[in-house]
């Protein structure tokens, strides 16, 4: 029997989306709401969810405040906010599940199969840890990168990443000074998140940090990186990868 614990000062808010998990989401069998942080600590001691479901702002203690207070929390995590930018990047960063209110119950359904799948495996708590640095930050692009794989989760700053290459369902991320890594999320999942900061999309298979692009072929069939790999620009994504380009890389002789 699966578990869920409301963390929202918002009455109606509460409300509503225990009317979406009893009428739409039938795997989950008890439901207990909490109006502020301080409340749901209380209720933890004698009740253990399987989900939480979390407001990002609430007045006093806020949700990151929660986050500060687990120790080993052995539930999942669902972020519920109104759509805050700043609060979004820190969460999808962070490798984490989050639903905008006004609450789907398309979007609602969808998450909790998310965890459907994985519920086996306890959220890492580092993740949360590395959530609350990220919004600690003045800059969004002072983030670090959640990157889970098969063996664990490794952490990486914008600065840090080369290049992407999809591999299916998967992902290589190809590092500065260290090998790369295989994640666990399509080549799209990270195109979303890091365009915005300047990533370029060369190739239905490549996404290009442009601070390492060392050249540009003459040709402009080929783009040549600091770290000496040469990744493909595909036709369609020809003037779109040239307007994007750093001033200074020039075509240059093959």
């Amino acid at each position: 029997m699966i578990k869920a614990l409301i963390v929202d000062d918002e009455p109606k808010s509460r409300n509503v989306l225990a009317h979406y998990i009893e009428t739409y989401v039938e795997e989950i069998r008890e439901v207990k709401q909490a109006e502020s942080v301080d409340i749901a600590l209380e209720i933890l001691k004698t009740f253990r969810p399987n989900i939480v479901f979390l407001d990002v702002e609430m007045p006093g203690k806020n949700g990151f405040d929660f986050l500060r207070a687990l120790k080993e929390p052995a539930f999942e995590v669902i972020f519920t906010t109104a759509y805050n930018q700043y609060a979004v990047q820190a969460i999808r960063f962070s490798a984490l599940d989050y639903l905008l209110k006004p609450v789907d119950p398309d979007e609602l359904r969808s998450a909790v199969d998310r965890f459907l799948k994985k519920q086996n495996v306890h959220q890492n708590p580092v993740l949360f840890d590395n959530l609350v640095r990220n919004i600690a930050h003045k800059r969004a692009s002072e983030f670090r990168l959640a990157v889970p794989y098969l063996d664990g989760v490794s952490f990486f700053t914008l600065d840090q990443i080369v290049r992407l290459q999809g591999e299916g369902n998967y992902t290589n991320i190809f590092i500065k000074s260290r090998k790369p890594v295989l994640a666990s999320k399509t080549l799209k999942h990270y195109e979303e998140m890091l365009t915005e900061f300047g990533f370029i999309r060369t190739h239905k298979s490549h996404l290009v940090n442009p601070k390492f692009i060392a050249k540009l072929m003459a040709d402009h069939d080929l783009v040549e990186l600091l770290d000496g790999s040469r990744v493909e620009i595909s036709r369609r994504k020809k003037e779109e990868v040239l307007l994007q380009l750093p001033l200074g890389n020039q075509p240059l002789d093959k």
